[in-house]
């Protein structure tokens, strides 16, 4: 334990700086690489050995996490004190435009909350060349009523042509952050 300790401390990849950046990131593969096997059946059986799915744990996780409809998942449901809500995910060239946006967003209360995550590399076709580009990704909590209203506010006020607005589902978790963002955000 002790030396497994002192290799990170010496290890300048394994920085706690570096950790505390990429954390975000990594959580958000993880979440994306378990719901893999619900969202495309067809793509996860294909996979081959040393990819996410071969990993012994994950069956057990994808019980626990599991979309389908069991008694003891927490759903999100229309009616009582949530509604149903959504993450988006909206890429920006830099920390300016990404704090300038991000205010902008939860100032007009289409979102309940917008983290800004540093440190995205995005590698991209544009206009028929290979682009890499680094960026700062937004993660916009917000109700599903909203990703209209959202996605207009993101292309008036954004730099690019054609910005990342991207949606995924809430479908449970903590029903007071839920309450919240329902009255964080206009209806």
């Amino acid at each position: 334990m002790a030396a497994s300790s002192s290799l990170l401390r010496s290890t300048p990849l394994l920085s706690s700086s570096f950790i505390r950046r990429r954390l975000p990131l990594v959580g958000a593969f993880c979440m994306l690489s378990l719901g893999l096997s619900n969202l495309c059946p067809t793509l996860s059986s294909s996979l081959k050995t040393g990819s996410a799915q071969s990993l012994h744990f994950l069956p057990i996780l994808r019980a626990k996490f599991s979309t389908e409809a069991k008694s003891s998942t927490v759903r999100m449901e229309t009616g009582g004190n949530t509604v149903p809500s959504i993450v988006v995910y909206v890429t920006v060239p830099n920390r300016d435009a990404g704090k300038k946006l991000a205010h902008s967003i939860v100032k007009e209360r289409l979102a309940a909350c917008v983290n800004i995550v540093p440190g995205v590399e995005s590698v991209y076709e544009w206009k028929g060349e290979i682009q890499a580009d680094s960026e700062e990704l937004l993660i916009i909590k917000t109700r599903q009523s909203l990703l209209e209203a959202l996605t207009e506010h993101v292309k008036a006020n954004h730099e690019y042509d054609t910005p990342e607005v991207i949606s995924l589902p809430i479908t449970g978790g903590s029903i007071p952050y839920l309450e919240w963002l329902k009255n964080s955000t206009r209806d």
